[in-house]
C-alpha cells in the first residue's frame, strides 16, 4: 500500500492495561518475548514439551527444502493420544472435556474425557472394520455435534486425514472437496437443527456422490430423526456400527509430518485450495496458542463460538483445547435461536471463563442492543477474544464494556487456515490493549509489514503482512500441487510468507489488519482500505454493521459504495432510513477519513452477505454495486441474503 493510504486508524489513544491480579499470574509473561527471540527454536523446543511423544524429535526444524518445512524430524506422536488418552490417564477422565448445547433448548451433553476416549476408541475400531487405513482421506460433513470431534479424532488416532466441510456447503462443494483429496469414506448425519428447524444433511451427500463413484461407505449420525434415503451396501448407521464396538484401541504412534488434515479454503482461481496440515508442529502450536493467548487455568471453561467446518473450530474447538485437557462449551445453534440472549444464557449457565468469537456476530449484538446480555450474568468472564477478521475499534469497545464488563482484556487474533494456529495477538497479561488493532506477533512469530520491494516499512506506515521465518503450525503445502503452493504464498516476496493482507504499523510498532489486499479500492490514484472505512461507518452511533465495497466508476476509477445495516433504535417507525441519514453518513465518513474517502453510495440493507463463520462475502456486494448477476452463493449461511438485498434495493429505487 502506498503512503496515501489514509491513517485515520492509526489515531486510537485509548488503552487498557492488563488487570493486576491476571499479568501477577499470567501463563506467558514479557520474558516469554525475550526468550523466543534469542533462541526462536529453542522456545519452540519447549514449546513441544507440552505434549507426550512416543518418539523423541533428533532435529527442531527442517527448513533446507524451504518453503517446505518440516518440524520435530524423527519425532513420534498420535493426535488423538495426546488430546484424550494422556489426560485419563493422568487422572483427568472425570472432567468434563464438553459441555455440548443442542439449539432445542433443554437438550445438553456433558462429555468427559474418560467418554470421550471410549467414543474415540469405538468410532476408530468401527472405521478399521470398514476398511479405513492409514493414509486414507476420510471427509466429514456434519453439524455441531460432539461426533463431529469423535470422528476427527478417530481419524487422527488412524492416521486417516480427515478433511471436514462445512455442514453449510453445497453437494457441489462437497463433490469437489471428495474428488479433490480421493476420500473414500464420507461421515455424515442425517442433519442438524438449525433456527429452530431440522435442516437435512443426507441429501446433499447422497447428491454429491453421483460424481463420486470411489466412496464406498457412508457412515451416518442418527441425529434429527427425518427421512433420508438409503443406498444400501454403502450407507451405513453410526448406531449400528460405533456405539457397539469395543472400546479398547491402541493408537499407534505416527511421524511428526504424517497429515493430519486437509481443509479446503476458496482461492483466486475458483478451485477450492487444499491446506495440508501435519501433525505434531500443528498440535504444538495450536496448544502453546491456546495456552498462552488466553492465559488457561486449569478450571477455565472455554468458548469458541465457531464451526468445526472452519480452521478455528479445528484449532481451537478440537485439537488445541483437547490437547490441554481444557472444558470446553460447544453448541449446536445460531445465536438468535430461539431468543436473542442465547449466547450470554449459555455463557451464564456453564460459567464460561473465556470466549472467543468473529467481530462480524459482535456487531450483530450491538445492533440487538446492550440490554440483551445485561439481562444476563457474565461476570464469570475473564478473557474475551475475537478471530476472523480485522475488529473495528467500536466493535471492540462495545465488546469490553457490555460483555466484558468494562475489566476482561480483549484478545483480537489474526491468523488464517493457512498458519494453522493465533500468530498475532495481545497476551492479556503483558499487552495493554489497544482497540482495533492485533498489537504484535506472538513470541516464536516473525511477522512484518512491507513495501511493493518487499522491504520493511516505517512506523505510521501501511503494506503488506508477510511472515519472515517458519513456524511449527504452517501449512505444509496445497494438497497435491506444491507448485501452487509456491506461487499462492512465497512468490510475491521472496523468502517471505505472503497471503494478501494488508496491514499498518502505528507509531508505536503495534500492527492493525486490514483485510485482503484485494479488498483495497483505488480510487483517484488513492488506496483506500475498505476495513477504515467501514471502521468510520460503524463508529456512528446509528451504524450496527457496515460493509464497504469499490465498484468500478468512469470518472475516479473506483468508487466507494457502502451497504449499512442501522441500529434499531435509529429507524424510523416504517423501518427505513431518509435522505438525511444517508448525507449525514456520506459526511461523517468524509469527516473522519477526509473527502477522498466520502462513499458514493450508502444503501441501508438489514443483513449482509455472510459465511457461517461471520465474514462478509463482499465479492457479492461488488455483484450488485457493479449492476453485475450475482455470483456463487452456496457458501453462504443464507444462501436467500442476497434477493432480499436486491428486492429492498428495488424498493427503495420505486419510492424515489
Amino acid at each position: 500500500m502506498s503512503e496515501e493510504t489514509l491513517s485515520n486508524l492509526l489515531h486510537e489513544n485509548r488503552r487498557f492495561e492488563p488487570p493486576a491480579d491476571l499479568a501477577a499470574n499470567a501463563n506467558a509473561k514479557a520474558d516469554v518475548y525475550d526468550f523466543a527471540d534469542s533462541d526462536p527454536l529453542g522456545f519452540w523446543e519447549q514449546a513441544a514439551e507440552r505434549l507426550t511423544w512416543d518418539t523423541k524429535w533428533e532435529r527442531v526444524l527442517d527448513w533446507d527444502n524451504a518453503p517446505f518445512a518440516k518440524w520435530y524430524v524423527g519425532g513420534k506422536l498420535n493426535a488423538a493420544y495426546n488430546c484424550v488418552d494422556r489426560h485419563v490417564e493422568a487422572g483427568h477422565g472425570d472432567r468434563v472435556a464438553y459441555h455440548w448445547v443442542g439449539e432445542p433448548e433443554d437438550d445438553t451433553r456433558d462429555i468427559t474425557y474418560a467418554e470421550l476416549k471410549d467414543m474415540v476408541c469405538q468410532a476408530a475400531n468401527a472405521l478399521t472394520d470398514l476398511g479405513v487405513k492409514t493414509g486414507d482421506r476420510v471427509a466429514i460433513y456434519m453439524p455441531m455435534i460432539p461426533e463431529t470431534v469423535v470422528a476427527m479424532l478417530a481419524c487422527a488416532r488412524l492416521g486417516a486425514p480427515h478433511t471436514v466441510v462445512f455442514g453449510g456447503f453445497s453437494a457441489t462443494a462437497l463433490r469437489d472437496r471428495v474428488q479433490d483429496c480421493d476420500a473414500r469414506v464420507v461421515i455424515t448425519s442425517d442433519g442438524g437443527y438449525r433456527r429452530g428447524a431440522a435442516a437435512a444433511l443426507k441429501p446433499a451427500v447422497d447428491e454429491a456422490l453421483e460424481q463420486c463413484p470411489d466412496v464406498r461407505t457412508v457412515l451416518v449420525v442418527r441425529r434429527t430423526g427425518q427421512d433420508i434415503a438409503w443406498t444400501e451396501g454403502r450407507d451405513v448407521w453410526w448406531h449400528d456400527v460405533v456405539d457397539g464396538a469395543s472400546k479398547d484401541h491402541k493408537p499407534e504412534a505416527f511421524d511428526s509430518e504424517h497429515p493430519l488434515y486437509v481443509m479446503y479454503t476458496s482461492g483466486t482461481t475458483g478451485k477450492p485450495k487444499g491446506i495440508l496440515h501435519t501433525t505434531g508442529g500443528y498440535l504444538v502450536g495450536t496448544a502453546w496458542t491456546h495456552w498462552a493467548v488466553f492465559d488457561l487455568k486449569d478450571d477455565d471453561i472455554f468458548w469458541t463460538a465457531a464451526d468445526i467446518g472452519w480452521v478455528t473450530g479445528h484449532s481451537y474447538i478440537v485439537y488445541g483445547p483437547l490437547a490441554n485437557g481444557t472444558t470446553s462449551v460447544m453448541y449446536e445453534g445460531t445465536p438468535d435461536t430461539p431468543h436473542k440472549g442465547r449466547w450470554w444464557e449459555i455463557i451464564q449457565n456453564n460459567k464460561v471463563t473465556l470466549l472467543y468469537c468473529a467481530p462480524t456476530v459482535i456487531r450483530t449484538f450491538m445492533k440487538w442492543g446492550a440490554e440483551i446480555p445485561a439481562k444476563f450474568d457474565l461476570s464469570t468472564l475473564r478473557i474475551i477474544g475475537s478471530v476472523g477478521e480485522p475488529i473495528n475499534p467500536e466493535a471492540y469497545i462495545w465488546y469490553r464494556e457490555n460483555i466484558g464488563a468494562g475489566r476482561a482484556p480483549v484478545v483480537d487474533t489474526w491468523w488464517q487456515t493457512e498458519t494453522g494456529m493465533t500468530m498475532i495477538s495481545p497476551l492479556p497479561g503483558v499487552t495493554a490493549g489497544k482497540p482495533g488493532s492485533a498489537m504484535k506477533a506472538l513470541p516464536g512469530v516473525s511477522a512484518l509489514v512491507v513495501d511493493d520491494e518487499g522491504n520493511a516499512v516505517k512506523p505510521g506506515s501501511g503494506g503488506y503482512l508477510v511472515l519472515t521465518e517458519p513456524w511449527p503450525a504452517m501449512l505444509r503445502t496445497i494438497w497435491g500441487d506444491d507448485e501452487r503452493y509456491i506461487d499462492t504464498y512465497w512468490r510475491r516476496f521472496e523468502g517471505k510468507y505472503f497471503a494478501g493482507d494488508g496491514a499498518k504499523l502505528d507509531e508505536d510498532g503495534d500492527i492493525w489488519l486490514l483485510g485482503r489486499v484485494d479488498d483495497v479500492m483505488n480510487v483517484s490514484g488513492h488506496r483506500l482500505s475498505t476495513t477504515e472505512i467501514e471502521s468510520a461507518l460503524v463508529s456512528h452511533p446509528t451504524v450496527a454493521e457496515a460493509a464497504v465495497v469499490g465498484a468500478n466508476d468512469p470518472d475516479t476509477g473506483q468508487a466507494v459504495n457502502a451497504f449499512v445495516i442501522l441500529r434499531e433504535s435509529a429507524l424510523s417507525e416504517g423501518g427505513e432510513a431518509g435522505e438525511d441519514m444517508i448525507a449525514e453518513l456520506r459526511n461523517h465518513v468524509s469527516k473522519e477519513i477526509g473527502p477522498i474517502a466520502k462513499p458514493k453510495s450508502i444503501l441501508v440493507v438489514s443483513e449482509l452477505p455472510k459465511t457461517r463463520s461471520g465474514k462478509i462475502m463482499r465479492r457479492l456486494l461488488r455483484d450488485i454495486a457493479e449492476n453485475r448477476q450475482v455470483g456463487d452463493v452456496t457458501t453462504l449461511a443464507d444462501s436467500a441474503v442476497m434477493d432480499r438485498i436486491k428486492e429492498g434495493i428495488a424498493a427503495g429505487k420505486e419510492d424515489e
